[in-house]
């Protein structure tokens, strides 16, 4: 009732009229009308004097290129974008860059920096991202680039390219992703870095076969979830799961020995895995993004030093979360779109003192060489309401809350970790929050409680600059005039070992530990109370650590001893604030605990997909038994269902003996769709091939197939659906007649190639999904997906016509019989054409 009531209050407000601040009154005084008008949008300012005096004290540029590096910060950030690698029409696209808009866009270059309109970038292997010197303003509204834009459009849409900002690209290139990696993205959100480590992790896979890897991509919050997974849908990939969490909490879904060996544990071929580690991991964190200022111009007002400070913690939970997640002999990078060193260097910095030897920063100067970076900074000076502070020792007590010693070069340790450079330690300035700076005395404060009203502190007068001692030069900085880009940071980073605390206490379980009597009966009642009990012994030993210690070094760690979130992961509470402290009993069960998100259920009513099996001939040798997941426990009510790869698969089922930790909001390549329609329900198979599954599926289905000749495959692209007898090939059109109402698939047949149903498939295969009607066929693909389909087409056509004019010419310079039988051919392709045109016209009629 209570809750009922509240409703009431708030609806009765919703009808009280709210004044329209947008709406002027017709009988509002003229005069006033008049300073209205005068009201305009101005543009976006682009100057800050705080963020200038910052960067400046930080010397992140040269004095003298200082001029140049604010011209191009306030220039408009010209586009780029990248092709997919792993497009069917990767090599297509590439070569109608280098030989239409290349030329064609030459003409239309304005600028005097750079040589060419449109390049590929140098640095970016095979050619595949391309720099344009247009920015996106110029791209909408210029009438000269419609074609060009057009094409980013379309061509992006569908995913055959990528729109990505440049310096967005280099941090999975330094990541080094094999195929047969597990790579975590955990703040991958709006999702271009995930959609090119898909793209890596693809690389090398066949036609119809699946990489070893995976990559869970998570970000916390849920509408930028959505757009990560709008983004990643068009790769049309098995070996993806989405996730919501925290990054600094991410669930390691560790099974202990009990639970792991448990007996009552069913799966055929048994889990390949009992915790989720990583060979690679993407620490992309939240930062004050003022590397984005020229793509986001709004950032000019809003800057200042307390953005960066503030976020600093969390970089370093999130980053350490990381590096506790990620396999031994694994890779990590961390990176930002800020050029702020306290939430760069700083972070790195306090990354390696807390993993000491188990962690190294690696020196990749000799990767991607062509592109332009500078080394990390080894000193810098933190500021704080209108404070200088080169020292944490300089820090006002009320300050040291917000203000961490991990700020600093030396980490607020002694001197014996960093050197030490003579100097001032504090220098009061005009405060760039707006304050004014405090005044110091020469006397050191009479008490050490000073408040923060205080306005008199003096500074220990021995203060000096740090300079920290870590090789922080091999973290690399981008600065936009140096190849006309945004900014970024990255630092490589390979784990040797497992943490040193970790190794003192994995020492300390010994075997009578493990075989406790204790131990044993509570594994058998509750598994998810035994790692608790195993630390709760080790502290009775004295042998569990510090209990200060810091919280992403050793309670962090998903190899700790404690099991990873067995009971602080679990649902949020019924009134939405946060995880529920529940206990979890870790057993097979059903899934969907996380409240608002559908659950994730192994697909296995044998019905259906005998059904399916049957109707398209799928051959045995796809693994379609215990790969189809649903996210619909009522099996009557599947509308979709889903194809995981098998990494993605053990990943799943590891998850649910963990308790569900992971709270997955995608997962899996859409394969079948359930048709509602009349026909749908006539049909022997209600389930359609998707067309995102339809590339993995279609070299083992032997069923429902045709092949069409280049005419007849372009007029199903045009027109969309073609009765049987409006076919130009005949024999098409009988072949068609007889396949089964419902799915069927259409392949585009190769000139020599027979037009049997035993057809060779491979990447190069062109398809598309259709329905086969009672007197016609008709085509289950989006109409951007028609469009994209003949605009290759007609290139592919073009440069077969090219193709074959360079023979012809070279036929003539030859001898007399390889004359006559180039002009044959070259009649016989003008002929073709002449049909195509024909039959395009009666079609059309």
């Amino acid at each position: 009732m209570g809750g009922r009531g509240r409703s009431r209050t708030q609806r009765k407000h919703f009808k009280e009229g709210r004044e329209n601040v947008w709406k002027y009154s017709s009988n509002t005084d003229p005069s006033a009308e008049k300073t209205v008008d005068k009201v305009r949008w101005d543009p976006f300012t682009t100057h800050n004097a705080a963020f200038e005096d910052y960067y400046k004290e930080q010397g992140i540029v040269a004095p003298q290129q200082w001029d140049t590096f604010m011209e191009f910060l306030r220039k408009p950030l010209p586009s780029a974008f990248r092709i997919n690698s792993s497009s069917q029409f990767c090599l297509d696209i590439r070569s109608q860059l280098e030989d239409d808009f290349v030329k064609s866009l030459q003409s239309e270059f304005t600028g005097e920096d750079e040589a060419e309109a449109i390049r590929p970038l140098p640095w970016y292997p095979e050619k595949l991202a391309w720099h344009s010197n247009f920015s996106r303003n110029q791209l909408r509204k210029n009438q000269t680039l419609e074609r060009f834009h057009e094409f980013l459009k379309l061509a992006n849409e569908i995913g055959n390219i990528t729109r990505q900002e440049a310096v967005s690209m280099v941090p999975p290139l330094f990541l080094d992703v094999h195929p047969d990696h597990y790579v975590l993205d955990m703040c991958a959100a709006p999702g271009s870095k995930t959609f090119q480590l898909l793209e890596i992790v693809h690389r090398t896979n066949e036609s119809g076969s699946l990489p070893n890897g995976m990559v869970i991509a998570n970000d916390v919050d849920v509408q930028r979830s959505n757009l990560l997974i709008h983004q990643t849908k068009r790769m049309c990939t098995a070996n993806l799961i989405v996730t919501n969490h925290e990054a600094q909490n991410f669930p390691g879904c560790r099974l202990s020995k009990f639970h792991h060996n448990s007996s009552d544990v069913e799966y055929e071929n048994g889990l390949s895995i009992n915790q989720l580690l990583f060979d690679r991991v993407l620490c992309d964190v939240p930062c004050s993004g003022d590397g984005t200022l020229r793509k986001a111009p709004d950032i000019w007002r809003k800057w200042n030093a307390g953005m960066g400070n503030g976020l600093h913690g969390l970089q370093i939970k999130i980053a350490m979360r990381g590096i506790s997640l990620l396999k031994v002999g694994g890779r990590m990078v961390y990176s930002t779109c800020s050029m702020n060193p306290v939430e760069n260097e700083a972070v790195v910095a306090e990354i390696l003192r807390r993993c000491g030897d188990s962690v190294e920063l690696l020196d990749v100067s000799s990767e991607l060489p062509q592109l332009v970076r500078r080394p990390g900074l080894k000193s810098w000076k933190v500021r704080d309401k209108g404070l200088w502070l080169s020292s944490y020792k300089t820090v006002p007590k009320y300050r040291r809350p917000g203000i961490l010693c991990s700020m600093f070069p030396s980490g607020g340790n002694d001197a014996d970790s960093s050197e030490l450079i003579d100097g001032p330690g504090v220098q009061a300035s005009s405060g760039d929050d707006g304050e004014m700076a405090r005044d110091f005395v020469s006397e050191p404060a009479k008490t050490d409680d000073v408040s923060p009203t205080s306005v008199n502190f003096a500074p220990p007068s021995d203060v000096e600059y740090e300079v920290s001692s870590l090789p922080l030069e091999r973290c690399m900085r981008i600065l936009p005039h140096d190849q006309n880009s945004g900014a970024f940071f990255i630092a490589v980073f390979h784990k040797h070992s497992l943490f040193p605390v970790f190794q003192e206490n994995n020492a300390s379980v010994n075997e009578d530990m493990i075989h406790d009597e204790e131990l044993t009966k509570i594994g058998e009642e509750d598994s998810s109370k035994v790692d608790d009990l195993l630390e709760d012994k080790l502290c009775e030993k004295g042998q569990a650590g510090d209990a200060e210690t810091d919280a992403t070094s050793l309670n962090d760690d998903p190899e700790r001893l404690e099991d990873d979130g067995s009971e602080d992961q679990g649902a949020p509470d019924n009134k939405g604030h946060g995880p529920a402290k529940v206990g979890i009993k870790r057993k097979l069960q059903i899934q969907g605990k996380w409240k608002g998100v559908d659950p994730v259920i192994l697909f296995k009513d044998e019905t259906v997909v005998n059904s399916i099996k049957g109707f398209y001939g799928i051959d045995d040798s796809f693994p379609l038994d215990g790969h189809l997941v649903s996210r619909n426990s009522d099996t009557e009510s599947v509308k979709r269902i889903y194809y995981i790869s098998k990494s993605v698969k053990d990943v799943l089922e590891l998850n649910l003996l963990a308790g569900q930790q992971l709270k997955i909001a995608s997962v899996g390549l859409k394969m079948f769709e359930r048709q509602t329609s009349k026909d749908g329900n006539s049909s022997a198979c209600r389930y359609r091939i998707s067309s995102e599954g339809l590339p993995l599926l279609l070299p083992y289905i032997t069923k429902q197939i045709i092949a069409a000749s280049l005419v007849d495959f372009k007029h199903l692209l045009q027109y969309k659906s073609i009765k049987f007898n409006d076919f130009v090939d005949a024999e098409l059109g009988v072949r068609a007649t007889n396949l089964e109402l419902g799915s069927c698939v259409v392949v585009l047949k190769e000139a020599q190639q027979a037009s049997s149903i035993h057809l060779k498939m491979d990447s190069s295969t062109i398809a598309i999904g259709c329905w086969k009607g009672r007197s016609n066929i008709n085509v289950m693909v989006t109409a951007l997906d028609c469009k994209d389909l003949l605009e290759r087409l007609e290139k592919r056509m073009e440069a077969d016509k090219d193709n074959q004019n360079v023979s012809h010419n070279a036929g003539v310079n030859g001898a007399a019989v390889a004359a006559d039988i180039d002009l044959k051919d070259e009649g016989a392709t003008e002929m073709d054409v002449k049909d195509d045109k024909e039959a395009l016209s009666t079609v059309g009629a």
